[in-house]
């Protein structure tokens, strides 16, 4: 994806040209592929793909697609004032694709690109759940290998706790030092849903769509963000992919 991207069909600007009013957001963190498309804090076209047909995520094959559908409805690319981009933490190749896609979008429109938190996005939607009621916000990705990305806000939206890589006995133990039990969601609320509710924790029912990343949230909070330099985004990957470990592990058999 990010070899040989294709320039914005759909109206280009060239850099220093006068931009509109519109975000395009998206995030490529999760399994799923979320892309919108927000003017004046409204949501003119959003869309949230699921797995393929073959049971992988598709980042690679339809995240372009649908960029360009999402500015286009928007007027063009002359239409965008800024290209908003979810960091992780989450999948490695994810996070990669989604960066490098803002990257190369930036560069070949001139436009600002904005680096925003996928746990901030996933917080962000707690917010106006009707569970709410005025509790801390504990959003929760499965991170695999039995382990979760969090990260815990307050209920004015303050992030609490940066963004960590915990087991769920450890995410279970930090719970009990609050107050009062957080709403938590996302992949890794549902994953260890048991856990977190042995400690008091909400977790919304799984058909929830609170539990999904959705783009309108990495547009509303990279809306409120100053220009950034697309070259500058940093991915919150949090550890080192599996492929680093393994290849950590076959040095280290080597030196036995």
């Amino acid at each position: 994806m990010a070899n040989g991207l294709a320039s914005p069909s759909s109206g280009s600007l060239a850099s220093g040209a006068v931009n509109g009013s519109a975000v395009v957001g998206f995030d490529t963190a999760t399994e799923d592929t979320a892309v919108c498309v927000t003017r004046g804090g409204e949501v003119l076209r959003e869309a949230l793909l699921g797995l393929g047909s073959d049971g992988g995520p598709r980042h690679s094959t339809a995240l372009l697609a649908e960029v360009e559908r999402a500015a286009e409805v928007a007027g063009g690319w002359d239409g965008v004032r800024a290209i908003a981009v979810g960091l992780g933490p989450g999948s490695f190749t994810g996070i990669r694709i989604g960066i490098a896609t803002a990257r190369g979008l930036g560069a070949s429109t001139g436009l600002a690109v904005r680096g925003v938190g996928t746990l901030d996005a996933l917080a962000r939607a707690l917010a106006a759940h009707s569970d709410a009621d005025g509790r801390s916000r504990l959003a929760v990705l499965d991170a695999r290998r039995g382990e979760a990305f969090a990260a815990l806000y307050a209920a004015t939206g303050e992030r609490l706790w940066d963004p960590v890589v915990v087991s769920p006995e450890d995410l279970a133990e930090r719970v009990v030092q609050l107050s009062h039990p957080p709403l938590a969601a996302g992949s890794g609320a549902l994953r260890f849903r048991n856990e977190l509710a042995a400690r008091g924790v909400l977790v919304p029912d799984d058909a929830d769509p609170v539990h999904r990343i959705a783009a309108r949230h990495i547009c509303a909070l990279a809306d409120r963000q100053g220009s950034e330099d697309g070259a500058g985004l940093a991915p919150i990957y949090l550890r080192a992919p599996d492929a680093a470990r393994w290849r950590e592990r076959d040095t280290s058999k080597r030196a036995e």
